[in-house]
């Protein structure tokens, strides 16, 4: 499926008058493309995501889905920092629970959860419930759930931000691989540029607040990557060249 933001702009009511949050966003995502998008804290790329799933309605603009809508196949999932798993669940039922949200019997539902559990490195814990895994292991039962949702777009807000910088690292690894055999559109909001470079095919570079995308670089490196290309030269140049323009916007917020 693909999408289009056009115009896009939100903003919040508040008591001490409005809060300007996106301004005239636009761009388009194709379908299985993985686009990452980065900005200073604050700028409105979390707001961003959730117009995209509907949590949120805009103020001015639309956005414009292009394909295929069911029923049976969900739009989007959302993954947070905060894997938000079900305390009383266990892993596998966690994993399946978007699809027992859509009437998908406990059989069908586990044999489909499993196979995401495995993809995920955690077919071992499947009866595990979330207090016995640590954070790194919650984080993949939440991302087993998106993907085995069978959503057609993967909305994904920093689900790494709070791990370890190992961990970061093989989870973001596992990441491409389960996309790579199971790809959906993904929009990937993150802080850190080396793995916004390491995983989209596209970087959107949005500024202070209110946000609008300043620049859009398209990733040239070839799939499949590994963490080698980050040793790269033109891999370092990119990265500075994405700093260089969030150092000005983050200027912006401190004078």
């Amino acid at each position: 499926m693909d999408f289009e933001c056009r115009h896009l702009g939100k903003v919040f009511q508040t008591r001490n008058g409005p809060i300007y949050a996106l301004e005239d966003i636009n761009f388009h995502v194709r379908d299985k493309e993985f686009v990452c998008i980065v900005g200073p804290s604050g700028c409105g790329k979390t707001t961003l995501l959730k117009l995209i799933a509907g949590l949120l309605e805009s103020t001015s603009g639309q956005i414009i889905f292009v394909g295929p809508s069911t029923n049976s196949q969900p739009r989007s999932a959302l993954v947070f920092q905060e894997h938000g798993l079900f305390p009383w669940m266990t892993v596998l039922d966690n994993v399946a629970f978007g699809l027992e949200m859509h009437g998908i019997g406990r059989e069908e539902r586990h044999l489909k959860a499993k196979a995401f559990v495995g993809k995920v490195g955690l077919a071992s814990f499947t009866d595990n419930y979330p207090h016995e895994l640590s954070v790194g292991m919650r984080q993949r039962v939440g991302i087993a759930r998106a993907f085995v949702s069978n959503s057609q777009i993967l909305l994904m807000d920093e689900p790494f931000g709070s791990l370890d910088a190992q961990t970061k690292l093989i989870l973001q690894e596992e990441l491409l691989k389960i996309w790579k055999e199971d790809q959906k559109c993904v929009v990937y909001i993150t802080h850190d540029i080396e793995e916004a470079i390491f995983l989209g095919d596209r970087v959107l570079v949005m500024t202070a607040r209110p946000g609008y995308i300043r620049e859009e670089i398209h990733i040239p490196f070839l799939r499949p990557r590994d963490l080698s290309i980050k040793e790269r030269p033109d891999f370092a140049k990119m990265k500075g060249h994405i700093w260089k323009i969030l150092e000005e916007e983050v200027r912006k917020t401190c004078g």
